[in-house]
C-alpha cells in the first residue's frame, strides 16, 4: 500500500512504537511475514527516528546521506543519472524502511477502514492492495496510502514517513472499537524495494521454494504474497513508485541487512544498483505519480489532483446503507462541481527546468498556476514538471511559460504520465 523523495514531504512526526500492553495481550498473533509478532526493542526515540536498520549498509557503500522526514537517508550512491537509468534499463534497490507500517486487524477492521479512509477496503480481496487516501473532515488529504489485505481480518496500511504519526493517530481514533486492533509496526519492519525490468528475475532467483517462487512470479500488479526470500520470511508485494515493474519486500527489521546484501549480490550480475532518494524522485515524476507535500496536502482534495477515482462514494455497509466515511460530504460536493484548478503535466521546451513553487504564466504574462514538481527527465531528454493551473489553460497542447528565476521558459501542457513502460508480466 508506500517515497523518500527529494522535494520532500513536510516536517517529520514522531513514529510511535507498538503498544506494549496490546502486544502482550495477543502474543500468538502472526505478523505480515508469517512469524510471531515481536515488540520493538526499547530505544531512545530520537536515535530510532534517525537511523533505519540499513543505515550502516548505506554508509559502507559510500552513499551521500541527507536528512529526510526525520531520518538519515541515502540521497545517491554514485550519480543520480546512473541510478535513474539503471532502474529504467535493469534494476534498482531502494531502502524504504522509513515508511510507516500500521496493522489494522480484527472482525470489525474492514468496516472500520471503510469509515476511516476514502476507499472500499472491506471489498479488497486477500492478497491484493489498493491505493487510497485518508482525508480530513473537510476533504483535504492527510496522506496517500497503499493498503494491503494480508488475511481475512487483517490489513497493512503503509503511510508516508512524514505522515506516519498523523495517520496512526487518525486510525486509532477512527477505528476505535472492541473488534478492531490498530498496531504500529513501523519500527519492527524494514521495507526494501527492487524496481526495474530485471526485478522479477532477481527476486525469483532468491526464492528457493518452487511453489512460493511461482506465486511471486505470478503476482499481478498491486498484489502480494508471503515467501521466504534469501532465507528471510517476507511479505512480497508487486508495487512500487518508479513506473517500472518491481517488488516491495516487507521483512522484520533485524533481517534487513541480510536481505539487502543478498539482493545486491544476486542482482549485480543483472545490472542492479543501489539507488537513492534523488533517483526515486525523478523516476516517480516521469511516471506522473504524486508526492505528498508537493501535489498533495491538506488544502488539496483527491479530485484536485485528478485522483477522484479513489473516492468511493458508492461503498455501503453490511446493511446496504452508504458508508459515512470521514470527508464524505465535502468530497461528494467536490465531485459534482467544476474544478478551480487542474493538475497537469508540463513539457519543457527549453533547457532550464521548472522547480516547485515557480509561477506558471499565460501567453500575456498572467499567473495561471504554480509548479509542484519539476526536473530534467533523464529518460525523455528534456525538462518536465507537474503543476496546478486554472481549467482554461489545462488542455493538452496549450502553450504556456514558467517563470524560472525571472525568465519566462516555454512549456507545453501534456497528458500524464510522461513515461509509461511497455507492460508485460505483472501488468
Amino acid at each position: 500500500m508506500n517515497t523518500e523523495r527529494i522535494n520532500a514531504e513536510r516536517a517529520a512526526t514522531e513514529r510511535t512504537t507498538t503498544e506494549q500492553t496490546t502486544e502482550h495481550a495477543h502474543p500468538e498473533r502472526l505478523n505480515e511475514f508469517g512469524t510471531p509478532r515481536r515488540t520493538p526493542h526499547a530505544e531512545d526515540p530520537a536515535d530510532a527516528g534517525r537511523h533505519g536498520p540499513l543505515h550502516a549498509e548505506h554508509v559502507a557503500l559510500g552513499a551521500a546521506m541527507t536528512p529526510f522526514a526525520g531520518w538519515s537517508m541515502p540521497l545517491r550512491y554514485t550519480s543520480d543519472l546512473a541510478e535513474h537509468r539503471a532502474v529504467r534499463e535493469a534494476a534498482g534497490l531502494f531502502d524504504l524502511s522509513h515508511m510507516g507500517e500500521i496493522r489494522v486487524a480484527g472482525p470489525g477492521a474492514g468496516a472500520a477502514l471503510d469509515r476511516a479512509l476514502v476507499g472500499n477496503l472491506s471489498g479488497l480481496a486477500v492478497g491484493r492492495a489498493r491505493y487510497t487516501m485518508i482525508c480530513r473532515p473537510d476533504g483535504g488529504v492527510l496522506d496517500d496510502l497503499v493498503v494491503y489485505r494480508t488475511d481475512d481480518d487483517a490489513w497493512l496500511v503503509v503511510a508516508n514517513a512524514s505522515n506516519a504519526g498523523v495517520v496512526l493517530e487518525a486510525l486509532r481514533e477512527r477505528c476505535a472499537g472492541p473488534e478492531v486492533e490498530v498496531h504500529d509496526e513501523s519500527e519492527a519492519t524494514a521495507l526494501i524495494a527492487v524496481q526495474g525490468p530485471a526485478a522479477e528475475s532477481i527476486v525469483a532467483e532468491l526464492v528457493p521454494v518452487e511453489a512460493e517462487r511461482a506465486a511471486v512470479v505470478g503476482l499481478k500488479y498491486y498484489a502480494g504474497t508471503r515467501a521466504v526470500v534469501a532465507g528471510v520470511p517476507a511479505f512480497v508485494a508487486r508495487t512500487g513508485y518508479t513506473g517500472e515493474d518491481g517488488f516491495e519486500l516487507f521483512v522484520e527489521a533485524e533481517h534487513a541487512r541480510a536481505l539487502w546484501r543478498a539482493v545486491l549480490a544476486t542482482g549485480g550480475a543483472q545490472g542492479l544498483v543501489p539507488a537513492g532518494l534523488s533517483a526515486r524522485d525523478s523516476l516517480r515524476l516521469e511516471a506522473g505519480m504524486p508526492l505528498y507535500g508537493n501535489e498533495l496536502d491538506v488544502t488539496t482534495t483527491p479530485h484536485d489532483a485528478g485522483l477522484g477515482r479513489v473516492v468511493r462514494l458508492d461503498k455501503v455497509d453490511a446493511d446496504g446503507a452508504p458508508v459515512d466515511f470521514v470527508g464524505r460530504g465535502p468530497l461528494a460536493a467536490r465531485a459534482g462541481s467544476d474544478p478551480a484548478r487542474v493538475l497537469v503535466g508540463l513539457q519543457g521546451l527549453s533547457r532550464r527546468a521548472a522547480r516547485p513553487g515557480h509561477p506558471v504564466l499565460a501567453p500575456r504574462g498572467a499567473v495561471v498556476g504554480h509548479v509542484t514538481s519539476g526536473a530534467p527527465s533523464p529518460t525523455l531528454g528534456h525538462p518536465i514538471a507537474m503543476a496546478y493551473v486554472t481549467p482554461e489553460v489545462s488542455a493538452p497542447g496549450t502553450e504556456l511559460a514558467v517563470d524560472v528565476r525571472g525568465r519566462a521558459e516555454p512549456v507545453r501542457v501534456v497528458a500524464l504520465p510522461f513515461y509509461r513502460r511497455d507492460r508485460g508480466a505483472g501488468a
